[in-house]
């Protein structure tokens, strides 16, 4: 591999290699951009996350096809008036036109029915009123918010009422109104932050603008083959391309530190631009293309997912790094071989001058550590530890609306739903029972009591039967909120003992449950059994991975140790900041998940080019010099890259969902922990304690 790699880098960095190189990747992204289409054309708000043989998913097809009236996209329309009271005949000027207005299947007609009707759509203050309305189910979101500002606008122009929309068809609306702004605003300030960072650190144009262009001709021949893909049949959340974004523009931002870190170094070596950007590249090409084949492996390791969103990632995120490895040994060392020493101007490097500066303060770190491993290793071990402990307050939230900004019309209306009516009231769940005979009145009257009888049940009634009576469906509803995990607990415990029910009732036949709170229940299987199979899969992949590269057995040991523990650090800490600064007390049970896969995948990155450095000082020094040469060698590039890295992550809270918001922080605060605290001082601490000098190979240093 690394001969191979030798012999591309080789090409690359000769003066006919590097325009060569320059006029591919110019051709391949223009032709692609003219040919390919993009992938924002195949970009939808959200997929199915739950697998289609969920007993969720297998409940509502079921219902589905038995009560075919059910079908339809369900929206809740909510209004209130300025003094607090609302009448049905405030809402006749709407419900006269609403025949109208197309793309609505079926709505409740509040003005026909006999007032003690009624009564259930009004809150007890009667101070709100809900109209229940669905959609067509074929109409796509933007005709749907179409149809919605139609309403909107017979709503203000006609009556003095104050609407807000919320249900499925409300939150679709709303997500994609979001999310239309969201990908500028995120690429707009991850390019801008990179540059003020880049600048500010390495004070120089051209050294800020050469992994940005580079970024920008990735970013575009990614976003095409991304629609390419999308053209064959692969839809692509707004989620996963926007986590996409960040992974792109972080991924090669650091690669080109690495690169022209070694590139500076060998400047001083070499009055050749070409000869120097060669001898960087035969050091740095491996540990960066095998940096950048460990995040891949991590990404393709999503397929094992059963979790809809987990396994979007999976092609995504494999086809931007593929493209990022081919950039990092190709693209990235030829622009800077373009502009060689003028690319660090105004501090250009000249034949002669000293590499590493001893009074710089990486060197300084690296002589502490080598004097103190003890100390070093204990301090930061504490930091970790107590940071890790904090993973006992870990709080999940199961209501997504809660995670949408407060102020969006379809969370107002859910509040104004929760606080007015009965919280069970918010998504009920429908019971279905398919019996082997025609179902009698008593039967019917049986199994409902069975089922009002159940944990937490606050009221069952009878939702419709089929045309041969063998088929019941009911609307089941709890006292408390659906998402609430006691009532998912709930649910599940009659879902798994659904059979005991029946006999109680003296029935024979199956019991189904769908609705919100069923998928949630599924929600929360499947995300735990991902949780475990990734983690397992990803550590024993990375871990073979790191055994191939060192040829070791025991540094992938340090390596992976320093790795989880900085993971189980990062998400505790995080919540505690979270908790402290931004009022968040529970996170959506995917952080953890998302956490892991891109602290360990980027975290992995940093522990490589540290442990490469060490491997190529060792053959010269002894242990201890050559930690101290690494952790002085690669500690300035390594806290710049994961500063950069930090602070692209961070822009993830400028995304409108608040998993997007926790996600970014965490990883962010996690990365600066690895940078500072695990890559700069616990691993080199660890390798002294355990590496131990080899006689014959002191002998020869001596």
């Amino acid at each position: 591999m690394n001969s191979f790699l030798q012999s591309v880098t080789d090409r690359v960095t000769s003066k006919k290699g590097m325009w060569i190189t320059l006029g591919i990747w110019l051709l391949v992204t223009v032709l692609l951009s003219v040919l390919a289409p993009s992938a924002k054309e195949y970009e939808v708000s959200s997929i199915d996350s739950i697998p289609a043989d969920a007993k969720s998913i297998i409940a509502q097809e079921k219902v589905d096809t038995y009560f075919k009236n059910n079908e339809g996209i369900p929206a809740i329309l909510v209004f209130q008036s300025d003094d607090n009271k609302v009448e049905i005949s405030d809402l006749n000027p709407l419900l006269e036109k609403l025949d109208q207005v197309e793309g609505i299947k079926e709505y409740v007609p509040l003005s026909k029915l006999p007032p003690q009707a009624t009564a259930s759509f009004f809150s007890e203050d009667q101070s709100t009123l809900i109209l229940p309305l669905t959609f067509e189910s074929e109409l796509e979101s933007k005709q749907i918010r179409t149809v919605l500002e139609k309403i909107d606008g017979i709503v203000k122009k006609n009556t003095d009422l104050i609407l807000y929309t919320t249900g499925p068809a409300g939150i679709a609306v709303d997500s994609l109104n979001l999310f239309s702004r969201a990908d500028l605003v995120l690429l707009f300030s991850t390019v801008g932050l990179i540059l003020i960072l880049l600048i500010v650190i390495y004070r120089s144009p051209l050294l800020a603008l050469i992994p940005l262009f580079a970024a920008a001709f990735v970013y575009q021949a990614v976003n095409q083959i991304l629609g390419l893909m999308g053209k064959a049949g692969l839809l692509i959340s707004s989620q996963t391309f926007s986590i996409m974004t960040i992974l792109l523009f972080a991924a090669v931002i650091d690669y080109s530190l690495f690169v022209f870190s070694r590139y500076r170094e060998e400047l001083k070596k070499f009055d050749s631009k070409y000869a120097a950007m060669k001898h960087a590249m035969r050091e740095t090409g491996l540990p960066v293309f095998f940096s950048g084949g460990t995040v891949l492996a991590a990404m393709l390791v999503l397929f094992f997912a059963e979790f809809g969103d987990y396994r979007n990632f999976a092609p995504v995120f494999a086809a931007a790094m593929l493209v990022i490895m081919f950039a990092s040994i190709t693209l990235v060392p030829a622009l800077f071989t373009l502009f060689g020493r003028k690319s660090f101007w105004p501090r250009v490097p000249r034949v002669g001058e000293e590499g590493v500066k001893s009074s710089s303060v990486w060197s300084k770190i690296g002589r502490f550590v080598v004097k103190k491993p003890v100390l070093s290793a204990s301090v930061i071990g504490v930091i970790l530890l107590v940071s890790a402990l904090n993973m006992l307050n870990l709080k999940y939230e199961f209501d997504t609306m809660k995670s949408f900004p407060k102020d969006m019309p379809s969370r107002l209306g859910y509040e104004i739903l929760e606080e007015k009516f009965e919280k069970g009231d918010l998504a009920a769940t429908t019971v279905l029972f398919e019996a082997t005979e025609a179902i009698t009145p008593e039967q019917q009257a049986v199994l409902l009591e069975t089922l009002t009888d159940q944990n937490l049940v606050s009221n069952v009634r009878p939702n419709g039967t089929t045309t041969d009576q063998k088929v019941i469906q009911y609307s089941l509803t709890f006292k408390e909120s659906p998402y609430a995990v006691e009532t998912m607990d709930a649910l599940e415990k009659m879902r798994d003992n659904a059979d005991k029910l029946l006999t109680e009732s003296n029935l024979d036949g199956e019991l189904h449950f769908a609705g919100e709170t069923a998928k949630k229940v599924d929600d929360r299987a499947t995300n735990d059994r991902d949780l475990i199979v990734i983690v397992l899969l990803e550590s024993l992949l990375i871990f073979a991975m790191l055994i191939v590269l060192t040829k070791s057995f025991k540094m992938p040991i340090y390596m992976m140790g320093t790795i989880l523990i900085s993971f189980l650090a990062a998400v505790g800490l995080g919540m505690f900041l979270s908790s402290l600064f931004f009022d968040i007390h529970t996170i959506s049970n995917r952080v953890p998940l998302y956490s892991f896969v891109f602290l360990v995948a980027l975290g992995i990155d940093y522990n490589i080019i540290l442990i490469s450095r060490f491997m190529e000082e060792r053959k010269k020094h002894s242990v201890k010099e050559a930690v101290e040469i690494a952790v002085s060698t690669t500690g300035g590039v390594i806290s710049s890259a994961g500063i950069i890295l930090a602070a692209t992550f961070a822009v993830l809270m400028t995304q409108p969902i608040q998993l997007l918001f926790v996600f970014g922080f965490i990883v962010a605060v996690g990365i600066l922990l690895d940078t500072f605290l695990i890559r700069g001082i616990l691993l080199p601490a660890l390798i002294i304690f355990f590496e131990k000098d080899k006689p014959a190979a002191v002998k020869d240093i001596q």
